[in-house]
């Protein structure tokens, strides 16, 4: 990636007053990330949701030189990144509005298996639960899945473990920096992990493990996920807010159910009791859930109808074969095409049995 827009998605990425879901419209109305700082601010104000307080913040010169540390950062020590706009991008995360505009990864992850699932839960794990964790993963380990999870205590630093010992990938998804271990106690286990996966944050190398941050974190645990498994939590916790996010990004979620007295299962009955959450008591529920048992046969579109596609169209059809279902604006933008000569474009291809469009602006092929 050139300098200068790495610099400007940084830039952007440090605004406050600036979230993932504004920044993805500045990029989309603007077209090109560097850009959007060589705008006028009287056409950026046009934008929806785009104010003086926004535009105050966004033209901070404070962030000029904090971007440009970082950037400093990156080529000194080579850190990997990946733009939600190219292909390293984890698909599945792509397919979530408020998904990061940059993460950045350290070890050997590889996103390109599609059976990725997380497994997050209580910090006080009690042996029902580590017994259950460390059997599910090893049942599901000839499916060679990818497993997910916040290098916390409990729940997460078992799952991780547990994938090591079975040869899996797994992923820990940090609430800092890479300059700092959270908790400090599992910096033994760094090594590990970057041998059969890796590490993915948001934040930039000094960003602490605030609390907030644990919150921002979970989107990406829950997004980057086919599925989200909770083993045990008490009726309050971060993986509830896990399971929540993941609901609300239509991911399938699981829950360990435990005894009605087991504080620490409490969450999971309840998520079990008011439908948020599929039983899980064994490997084959996932499997099932998942279809992985099912070979999967692509559908192929019949092949007249790609000489029917004109250059436009055969443009969307390639990106879409490639990256899945996507949003309206990310069509958009990937393909070059303004939204309003897309729109009428995308029923063409709808009425030619090409693609169907999906709730929330999003639209897949058949």
């Amino acid at each position: 990636m050139e300098e200068e827009k790495l610099l400007a998605i940084l830039r952007l990425q440090r605004s406050k007053a600036i979230g993932d879901i504004l920044a993805k419209k500045l990029i989309v109305h603007v077209g090109d990330v560097a850009q959007i700082f060589k705008e006028k601010k009287t056409t950026l104000a046009k934008i929806n949701g785009i104010g003086d307080h926004v535009l105050k913040h966004l033209f901070d010169t404070s962030n000029v030189l904090k971007a440009k540390q970082e950037l400093d950062y990156i080529q000194e020590n080579n850190i990997q990144y990946s733009y939600f706009l190219e292909d390293e991008y984890p698909t599945n995360l792509l397919n979530c509005v408020d998904a990061p505009i940059l993460i950045f990864k350290d070890g050997r992850i590889d996103v390109t298996n599609d059976k990725i699932i997380s497994i997050v839960g209580t910090r006080n794990m009690s042996s029902y639960g580590r017994d259950f964790c460390n059997q599910l993963i090893k049942e599901l380990s000839i499916y060679n899945p990818i497993i997910v999870s916040g290098f916390a205590y409990g729940v997460d630093i078992c799952a991780h473990k547990a994938a090591i010992k079975n040869n899996l990938q797994t992923i820990a998804v940090l609430a800092h920096g890479f300059e700092h271990t959270y908790p400090k106690v599992h910096k033994k286990y760094i090594h590990q992990v970057n041998e059969k996966g890796g590490f993915i944050t948001e934040f930039w190398h000094d960003d602490p493990p605030q609390r907030e941050n644990f919150l921002k974190r979970n989107r990406i645990v829950a997004g980057i996920s086919k599925a989200t498994i909770i083993i045990e939590s008490a009726e309050k916790g971060g993986s509830l807010v896990t399971a929540d996010i993941a609901n609300s990004y239509d991911r399938d979620v699981f829950a360990l159910p435990g005894r009605a007295s087991d504080m620490f299962s409490k969450g999971c009955n309840d998520l079990i009791k008011n439908n948020k959450a599929a039983v899980v008591t064994a490997a084959s529920d996932i499997v099932k859930m998942l279809n992985w048992d099912l070979q999967e046969k692509p559908v192929p579109i019949q092949q007249q109808l790609f000489h029917e596609l004109n250059e436009k169209e055969q443009k969307i059809y390639d990106f879409l074969h490639c990256k899945g279902q996507q949003d309206l604006d990310i069509i958009s933008l990937a393909c070059n095409i303004p939204v309003f000569q897309l729109s009428p474009i995308l029923l063409q291809l709808e009425m030619k049995g090409v693609l169907k469009p999906l709730p929330g602006k999003l639209f897949e092929l058949i």
